[in-house]
């Protein structure tokens, strides 16, 4: 552990330090590894305790939905907000602030999304594996409407992410030579 120097920044330590620090966009691979974790959790949970839980009603997964829409109009606002510079500290811009809570909002989501998208296709592996059961096969409907929600809120929660980008972020002219370092949010 290293303690922070009193007397400033020490000029040995390279800005690369800072450059690991920096917020980046959200990586595709990171939410499929979320989603498969979720879906062989849920899948594990569901196989021993099916006939605990309630019947899956067709409604259950319609709250990503709503959120979904939600960061898509956002999303829509922010890039038309950025695209006629309406960013800053003024009344009535959009306050780099909330640009950033946006952000946070996004990644969030995105997480939420590809957890729940994991978690509706684990269960309905385990619904599709046992087919002849009534109410497995009724259960089933709700599991794919769980599971398109998840899908279209981690596309709503990029979306969002994307259009909270600054324009005149430096980084996103170097995208094209260094494509392991994606631009930062704003």
């Amino acid at each position: 552990m290293t303690l922070p120097n009193p007397l400033g920044p020490d000029p040995s330590h390279s800005d690369d330090d800072g450059e690991r620090h920096k917020l980046g966009f959200t990586r595709i691979r990171d939410l499929v590894l979320v989603a498969v974790v979720a879906g062989v959790a849920l899948w594990i949970l569901i196989h021993y305790n099916y006939g605990a839980f309630p019947s899956l009603q067709w409604p259950s997964g319609i709250s990503l939905y709503v959120l979904a829409a939600l960061e898509g109009v956002i999303g829509f606002v922010v890039r038309k907000r950025v695209a006629e510079k309406e960013v800053g500290p003024a009344k009535g811009q959009l306050h780099p602030i909330n640009a950033a809570r946006l952000v946070a909002l996004a990644k969030a989501s995105a997480i939420l999304g590809a957890v729940a998208t994991g978690g509706w296709t684990g269960i309905l592996v385990f619904l599709l594996q046992n087919g002849i059961l009534e109410a497995a096969r009724a259960d089933r409907v709700g599991a794919i409407v769980g599971l398109v929600g998840g899908v279209v809120l981690v596309a709503a929660a990029l979306w969002l992410e994307h259009c909270c980008r600054a324009p005149d972020d430096p980084s996103a002219d170097n995208a094209e030579t260094a494509p392991d370092s994606p631009p930062a949010p704003a």
